[in-house]
């Protein structure tokens, strides 16, 4: 590849990298949207939920690291997904994720707008209109940090990722260590351990636990941007997960020692600043608040540099047009795909603020991008299983972590993914099962366009 064909090389180190991995899950924004959610499904056992489903997840974060190893590439799934199976599925799992990523320009800027508004203009913050407004504002502010360049993109998120942890951690320390105070639930050992599980109530909160984990693989798709890109990138993966698995049970903990249930559900989206009021005296407890506008703006940031990272990487490949493929001659990043995935982000929150409620937008989105990272995910790992197949039977230790957990993690996601097709309204249904099958059309009129070009 040529200069003009190149992202920004060495431009991330394994710091960043893991802050961008953590950036990618939300937490502040993850916890806040759909901690009400879970312990309406699982009640106490949300902890365990988080934490078995967070360990079901480490399967994934394996097969990515592994499949980055063997090709670091900036389409990662699409890209491995091609290689073990084929143009089709490869080209549907990049997709899922575009769309995704597509749509999480609502579930994101939405909540970035709410807590804007919490601060400045409380009064608006259950009004569509003004919600999407503001959260357009938040969408070019942020595209327009991504279209810079990486290394804008990386500084701009290390400050906003350490202030929202740091809060984070603050919130879920004062919590435990709250003297004086009866708890709202009795802590128990039980909320960590499995056997309260039912089978289909472990299935009903596992599809929210997916969204909790969803993008940290953001560091895959910035390995062609990563020193050391077949193993800094995977290295910063694991480290992510392993803290965003500690601050989502924490999390979780903590809300159930501050709140009842009564306030959990009255609550809603805005459990953070729930527990927060609880624990401070305003108007100190609205650190929640910038935590959660950091965090979804941080995340917001995130899905774009993967959304235009994959659409780069089919351009490139030819899977699309090869207008997707162009790098701005000085900040060397694909400034197409940033303007598709600004203009198509702008266009979803104008067709999002016809429905009646925040809320409404917000569970629709939530659930349909869960379905897609659960189609996206498997598809990897199985690739990655298949890949390693035969090397894998030299050692027990790398059977089980490149073939069986994946598989496992695979196989679970699945079942999640089609289990809760029936529980989902027509809109989501659409969203998240259509938006996939919508993929078709550009892969097939791409191949027509190909075949036509070569014909010349």
């Amino acid at each position: 590849m040529t200069s003009k064909t190149r992202l920004a090389e060495n431009a991330l180190g394994l710091g960043e990298s893991v802050v961008m991995g953590v950036a990618g899950t939300a937490p502040a924004f993850s916890a806040g949207a759909t901690t009400a959610t879970l312990i309406a499904a699982v009640g106490v056992l949300s902890p365990a939920s988080l934490l078995y489903c967070g360990l079901i997840m480490f399967g994934v974060t394996l097969a990515f690291r592994q499949l980055n190893r063997l090709d670091p590439n900036a389409g990662a799934s699409y890209a491995w997904v091609d290689k073990a199976f084929g143009p089709v599925l490869g080209f549907l799992a990049g997709w899922s994720l575009l769309v995704a990523s597509a749509l999480f320009m609502v579930s994101g800027t939405v909540p970035a707008a709410t807590a804007t508004l919490e601060l400045v203009a409380p009064q608006l913050t259950s009004d569509p209109t003004t919600v999407t407004m503001v959260a357009a504002g938040w969408l070019l502010a942020v595209s327009a940090v991504v279209v810079k360049g990486i290394k804008p993109a990386s500084y701009t998120q290390v400050v906003l990722t350490t202030i929202e942890v740091g809060i984070l951690v603050a919130v879920i320390v004062a919590a435990l260590l709250r003297p004086g105070h009866a708890p709202a639930h009795a802590f128990s050992l039980s909320w960590l351990t499995p056997g309260g599980f039912t089978p289909s109530m472990f299935a009903t909160g596992a599809l929210t636990a997916v969204f909790f984990f969803w993008g940290w693989d953001v560091t895959l798709n910035l390995n062609e941007e990563t020193r050391d890109a077949t193993q800094t990138p995977g290295h910063g993966a694991v480290l992510a997960m392993i803290i965003v698995l500690l601050l989502f049970v924490g999390f979780a903990v903590a809300t159930l020692l501050v709140l009842s249930d009564a306030q959990i559900e009255q609550a809603g989206t805005n459990v953070v600043l729930a527990v927060a009021d609880q624990l401070f005296p305003r108007p100190w407890s609205y650190i929640a608040v910038v935590a959660v506008m950091l965090s979804t703006i941080g995340t917001l940031e995130t899905s774009m540099l993967q959304f235009t990272r994959t659409m780069f990487a089919k351009g490139r490949d030819g899977a699309l047009h090869p207008r997707y493929a162009r790098l701005h001659s000085r900040w060397q990043t694909p400034w197409v795909a940033s303007a598709v995935i600004t203009g198509l982000g702008v266009a979803l929150l104008l067709l999002s603020s016809l429905l009646p409620t925040v809320n409404q937008i917000m569970k629709d989105s939530v659930n349909a991008i869960g379905f897609q990272a659960a189609f996206y995910y498997g598809l990897a790992s199985f690739a990655c299983a298949w890949n390693t197949r035969r090397s894998a039977l030299s050692s027990p230790a790398t059977l089980v972590a490149l073939v069986l957990w994946p598989v496992a993690s695979a196989l679970f996601l699945a079942f999640i993914a089609i289990y809760s097709i029936p529980t989902f309204d027509l809109v989501t249904n659409v969203m998240g099962i259509g938006g996939i099958l919508v993929g078709l059309v550009p892969l097939f009129l791409n191949r027509w366009r190909a075949a036509r070009d070569g014909d010349r």
